[in-house]
């Protein structure tokens, strides 16, 4: 993506070998929409120049005397944070990797990058830099929002929200699981939520809820072009908390129903099952909590398209934040707006090597914090009980508790201040095609 007409990102170089200056200023000098407007042979020039300058993006070494990129890259976010840094080395391992990230690096490339991979890079940086400092920036006042589906003046389709996470293991299914019952909690009787398993072959909502359903999505497909209330009511399983919950297959095999459902067909968009099971589900509920799979494929963009919200789940290693950073960037591809994105940290600990704010450092804005608690995220899995209901006064629950908050403002505001709805519902595709292709275009850029 590049800068708007008019537009130029300005680029300052710091490496204290001269060659790899001039080289990097060459490569540079033939974008138009690209400035190089200083270099420097030390990390403490570096800091000088970015302080004078104030450059949209730094390409640091990581290696130099005296000062290495890691302490200059952590001194000129200090002195300017709204510099985006992108660090070089010769080195390839996953500790310098997880040394640029840990000092506030965006990006890291092993030197010498490409023409295409270094122009590529500063321009996702830039527009990710830009993204990130207008989610950062003091909001006008709005009026207080009431609760969810409180005072509405007329019936309007409901909100999806998908919990998805590019990395298993990271607690997805948990986070969906409580949150759900969370904003049910919250809403009371003033609205209907409903959780969903689009994890088709391996969902584990059912054992989350110790729900022992023998009806699915799955009974939905040889009904799907006369889809309606009735039907899907039939295989929606009720529990005790509120919340209406349409589970996922009970055996592998019995998935296969929906997952042929998708389509490499530019005519058709997504998965045409799940489109429309999705379609009934924001009829007849205000709030659809999605709990996903961790894969990007056709089942993953039906939801994504139709979320008014994407819960994106990292927890604090380096694995989960590579990933996290890697689907970022396929949204932005994807011209999947940040906003739409809520980043949510789970299994906070002090104790780990890797802060929040690194990782805001790194991606974007957090929007909640989940405690680490592995004793009661434990026990409520085993016994099939969301620990929001069981234990509700432990940090880990007010940590979800707070972000259910987050989620039922957030989309209060969007209710109240967009009259647009229905199309912020729909995204602008930033390429040709839709479902798999549009992701096999994305990736042939």
């Amino acid at each position: 993506m590049r800068p708007q007409a008019g537009e130029r990102i300005r680029v300052l170089i710091v490496d204290d070998i001269a060659e790899t200056r001039e080289n990097l200023r060459k490569l540079l000098s033939f974008e138009a929409d690209i400035e190089v407007i200083g270099a420097a042979a030390s990390g403490p020039e570096g800091i000088e120049l970015a302080k004078q300058f104030q450059p949209h993006i730094v390409l640091m070494d990581i290696n130099m005397p005296d000062m290495d990129g890691i302490t200059a890259t952590e001194a000129i976010l200090q002195e300017v944070p709204t510099t985006q840094v992108v660090m070089l080395s010769v080195q390839g391992e996953t500790d310098y990797l997880r040394r640029a990230m840990l000092a506030g690096a965006r990006d890291f490339l092993t030197k010498p990058p490409s023409g295409d991979e270094l122009m590529s890079t500063i321009r996702r940086v830039y527009e990710m830099g830009k993204t990130r400092a207008a989610m950062m920036a003091p909001v006008q006042p709005t009026v207080p929002t009431t609760v969810l589906g409180e005072g509405r003046r007329e019936r309007r389709e409901g909100n999806v929200v998908a919990v998805f996470s590019p990395k298993g293991g990271v607690g997805c299914t948990t986070i969906a699981v409580n949150m759900a019952v969370a904003l049910q909690q919250l809403a009371g009787s003033r609205q209907k939520v409903a959780l969903m398993d689009t994890n088709f072959q391996f969902g584990d909502v059912g054992v989350m809820l110790n729900l022992q359903a023998s009806r699915s999505i799955a009974d939905l497909v040889p009904q799907i072009e006369d889809l309606d209330s009735d039907m899907l009511s039939s295989v929606l399983t009720p529990h005790g908390s509120g919340i209406k919950v349409l589970l996922a297959p009970p055996h592998p095999e019995a998935a296969e129903s929906l997952l042929t459902g998708m389509s490499l067909d530019e005519g058709m968009e997504g998965n045409p099952v799940l489109r429309a099971v999705l379609r009934l589900m924001r009829e007849e509920f205000d709030l659809i909590v999605v709990d996903m799979g961790s894969r990007v494929d056709d089942v993953a963009l039906t939801v994504f398209d139709a979320a008014a919200l994407i819960v994106l789940i990292v927890m604090p290693n380096i694995p989960a934040i590579k990933s996290a950073r890697l689907f970022l960037e396929v949204a932005t591809s994807l011209n999947y707006p940040m906003e739409k994105i809520a980043l949510v940290v789970n299994g906070v600990d002090r104790r780990m090597g890797i802060r929040v704010e690194q990782i805001e450092q790194a991606m974007i804005p957090v929007a909640a914090q989940i405690p680490l608690d592995e004793h009661v995220v434990l026990a409520a899995a085993n016994r099939g009980v969301p620990f929001v209901m069981r234990d509700r006064s432990r940090p880990v629950s007010q940590g979800v508790l707070r972000f259910a908050e987050y989620i039922r403002d957030k989309l209060s505001e969007t209710e109240e201040g967009e009259e647009k709805q229905e199309e912020a519902s729909a995204p602008v595709l930033g390429v040709g095609g839709t479902g798999l292709l549009r992701l096999k275009q994305v990736f042939e850029r």
